[in-house]
């Protein structure tokens, strides 16, 4: 299969790195189809986009039609053989991408899909990655419920079709978690080997590897953001406390138990931490909260380690990155050296 080659940074492409075992799963999903709609979710950043869209080249490659978007990084592939279907999804695009009418695009895709199935398309795959801000989280369940009516209810018979949408919206977990229309398969940041693979195509005078995997966890966009603030940790956990909106009223607010969390993030899982801190952090996309068994087979890529207190991960609950711990660390920190300390 041929590798893509991925923006990293202006000026600087990589080729497309590790995620054997996802590939390998697309591969199943390929030869056996997708009931009922897969979901994939995980860290902010941690390479679910750059596995889909190598998904787009393995899927074509098997003979299948594709339709990818996401809205989030104003992307689409449109691979459909049905040429006025084609033509009316990538005028939409075309739209979307001047106008920011992602949200019409994204309902659009399960009209087309089936018109495509009507027309006698064999093998369609429908990705969909990042979707939900641009539909309304609100509107999550049912833009899934959709998906999942292609798979139960098609226009004409079919030999095989893959639905996937993607997420970082813990939020939209729940929405959708609320019916059984689709299954979860969560995605953990890149294995040490893979990130290797990565952070070795990065040109220039770097840190050491080890001092990487520390701070970013195997998290693709946490490197990316480092490489852009010239390495510097420091500035880039500042950054990520402005991006957060890691207030001092929400740390005061809660202090108590983020000093426990940072130390051990499954203080999380105790049946009394307080459910709107744990919503809030899930909202914030600081954590991922309820954590599946680590069992290869629950998972699209390799699981992360049933417990590792270094990258801030626990058996039930992990934050996104190291990156994030020590951004909730360091405001926890400003409290004290600001006097707000008790």
């Amino acid at each position: 299969m041929k590798r893509i080659r991925l923006p990293f940074a202006p000026g600087i492409n990589v080729d497309f790195a590790d995620r054997e075992l996802a590939l390998r799963r697309v591969e199943e999903w390929a030869n056996k189809g997708t009931y009922p709609v897969q979901v994939v979710y995980g860290p902010e950043g941690c390479g679910k986009t750059a596995w889909l869209r190598q998904s787009v080249e393995l899927l074509r490659e098997l003979g299948f039609d594709v339709i990818y978007i996401n809205p989030t990084e104003s992307g689409a592939r449109v691979e459909l053989g049905v040429v006025d279907l084609r033509e009316r999804l990538l005028a939409l695009v075309r739209e979307a991408t001047e106008q920011g009418t992602w949200g019409r695009v994204a309902w659009a895709i399960i009209d087309i899909a089936r018109s495509a199935i009507e027309a006698r398309v064999r093998k369609l795959a429908i990705i969909v990655d990042d979707v939900f801000q641009a539909i309304g989280i609100d509107k999550a369940a049912l833009y899934v419920k959709g998906l999942l009516g292609i798979l139960e209810h098609p226009p004409a018979e079919y030999e095989r079709v893959i639905t996937i949408v993607a997420t970082s919206e813990g939020v939209s977990l729940r929405e959708v978690g609320r019916h059984n229309w689709a299954e979860f398969k969560p995605i953990w940041n890149m294995p040490r080997e893979g990130f290797k693979q990565l952070y070795d195509q990065i040109p220039g005078g770097k840190p050491p590897f080890e001092d990487m995997w520390q701070v970013t966890g195997g998290n693709p966009r946490t490197l990316l953001r480092l490489y852009k603030n010239n390495w510097n940790t420091e500035n880039t956990v500042k950054e990520l406390i402005r991006e957060k909106d890691i207030t001092p009223q929400f740390t005061v607010k809660w202090r108590t138990w983020l000093e426990k969390a940072v130390e051990d993030p499954d203080a999380l899982w105790n049946p009394d931490a307080p459910e709107e801190l744990i919503n809030e952090l899930i909202r914030m996309n600081l954590i991922l909260h309820n954590l599946h068994d680590r069992d290869p087979w629950f998972w699209v890529d390799q699981p992360p380690p049933e417990k590792d207190s270094e990258l801030g991960i626990g058996k039930y609950v992990a934050w996104q990155t190291p990156l994030h711990r020590e951004a909730v660390r360091k405001a926890l920190e400003s409290l004290k050296a600001d006097g707000s300390s008790p």
